[in-house]
């Protein structure tokens, strides 16, 4: 019997609870002004100035095709690391940081496995919890990576938008 676990931070959007790897996560933030840019992806919603460093930030309930209260004062950005770029994704509210063993995870059932089904990982039971397991990687391709820095580089040109 294998005692492997994992350590996610979870958090809600809409009525489901999601989990992320802690380790492609940096930090939890309270939502701060975001400056829209133009010509964005639909689920950019802009870009923040984190310590000097110009974030692009995407509303994680448009990505991945989600219902969503709107945003909210529990309304928080998770700052990840995303195929080695910085992305802050918008989530309704951050849950807990949690340990999981591996062998509470369960695969996708089939009719999951579908368009959006490649995002996920899969399913963690927790007594009376499902968590829906992110694969952050999947969430956004090559293509979304080159046109969040192609949004990076449009607002760091522009000194009035920062």
């Amino acid at each position: 019997m294998s005692m492997e676990e994992i350590q996610l931070v979870t958090f809600q959007l809409g009525t489901e609870e999601y989990g992320i790897d802690i380790m492609q996560v940096q930090e939890i933030m309270r939502l701060p002004s975001i400056v829209w840019v133009p010509k964005a992806p639909s689920f950019v919603e802009g870009v923040i100035n984190l310590r000097n460093k110009v974030i692009p930030v995407i509303d994680l309930a448009k990505r991945l095709d989600v219902s969503s209260e709107g945003w909210t004062d529990d309304s928080r950005v998770v700052i990840a690391n995303i195929q080695d770029s910085l992305v802050g994704l918008v989530v309704d509210s951050v849950s807990e940081v949690m340990r999981l063993r591996t062998e509470a995870i369960e695969p996708l059932p089939e009719i999951m496995t579908s368009s959006n089904g490649r995002f996920l990982k899969g399913i963690a039971k927790l007594d009376d919890r499902l968590i829906i397991l992110l694969d952050l990687e999947k969430t956004l391709t090559h293509d979304d990576i080159l046109k969040l820095q192609s949004v990076v580089n449009t607002a760091s040109e522009d000194d009035e938008l920062i």
